[in-house]
């Protein structure tokens, strides 16, 4: 999907009608007190840049702030560059997107950032055993209980780096818990490990989690204003300011200088899908996701039931 094409869709009259229709199965998960998941470990990871800012910073501040320690993993180097982003060669395409990332993954509070550096828009043409063999190492050596992805089942997927990457996750997950699959990386003190909970966002997700992101909303709008090369958040805000100022117009809610532009841009126009959303759960701001958790046990759950000391 274009970002040109994903603004235009907000910013569209039938904006809402993108929203789920249905609320049943739904779980609505709430900010929590505290830190529960202390000693959990997350990795937010995407293909392109402004992938996680987009889709589900939020959510991942939230569960930061919730005790999660966090890391980003990106597939590719974003040397295509993009539409609504700033103009360059694919030098410097790559250049200026290793840069926001490396900001992004501070501004997010994330430990470290991991680069696969894979070619923008080529990713079907990978092997992916190896980028399998990859994401396997990366969830063992970091211990990842929960990842953040796209959607390796969404629908109307035009981008092959987007639907590449997330079979690869789905993959990944599963095989790096087991012990005959790449027993090698153990010689060097690894161990096995599975992944237990996947958040999957996608254009159209089949939805199965909203997430109530109210209170870190800035952070997901200070993660957008990172994607200066690529993403639709960036410097629009203060673009427009300046275009407007050309035709001696303006707009009050960008204020009087570029930063607060592009916050109130942000939040006005790239957010349109998340403030709806959430006021359809009766929160401020919301993302939305298909959420995959571990099975429960039935030994497990008729143990917990059913079991009795040993006398």
């Amino acid at each position: 999907m274009q970002r040109r094409d994903f603004l235009t869709q907000l910013l569209a009259a039938g904006a809402v009608s993108q929203l789920p229709a249905q609320t049943s199965g739904i779980t609505f998960e709430r900010p929590v007190p505290g830190t529960p998941h202390k000693g959990k470990v997350l990795a937010a990871i995407q293909p392109h840049s402004d992938d996680v800012p987009i889709y589900c910073s939020g959510t991942v501040a939230k569960l930061l702030q919730e005790g999660y320690t966090g890391y980003m993993i990106r597939a590719t180097n974003d040397d295509m560059g993009d539409d609504v982003g700033e103009p360059g060669t694919i030098g410097e395409n790559v250049l200026r997107n290793e840069r926001e990332t490396d900001e992004l993954t501070k501004v997010m509070g994330l430990q470290r950032k991991f680069d696969l550096n894979y070619n923008n828009h080529r990713m079907a043409g990978i092997s992916q055993t190896e980028l399998q063999l990859r994401l396997i190492f990366l969830i063992r050596l970091l211990k990842v209980d929960t990842v953040f992805c796209y959607d390796p089942w969404g629908h109307d997927e035009e981008n092959p780096d987007h639907y590449v990457l997330g079979h690869c996750v789905e993959a990944a997950c599963w095989m790096a818990g087991r012990e005959h699959d790449y027993p090698e990386q153990f010689a060097a003190g690894l161990k096995t490990h599975a992944v237990s909970e996947k958040y999957y966002y996608a254009r159209h997700p089949a939805v199965t989690r909203v997430v109530d992101i109210s209170a870190v909303v800035d952070k997901k709008v200070e993660a957008n204003r990172c994607n200066r090369a690529k993403g639709p958040g960036g410097g629009h805000g203060s673009r427009l300011r300046k275009e407007l100022a050309a035709r001696n117009l303006r707009l009050p809610m960008l204020g009087d200088d570029d930063v607060t532009a592009e916050r109130a841009y942000i939040k006005e126009f790239m957010l349109t899908r998340d403030r709806e959303l959430g006021r359809k759960y009766g929160v401020e701001y919301a993302e939305q996701f298909h959420y995959i958790g571990s099975p429960t046990s039935r030994i497990e759950e008729y143990i917990k039931k059913n079991a009795v000391p040993l006398r």
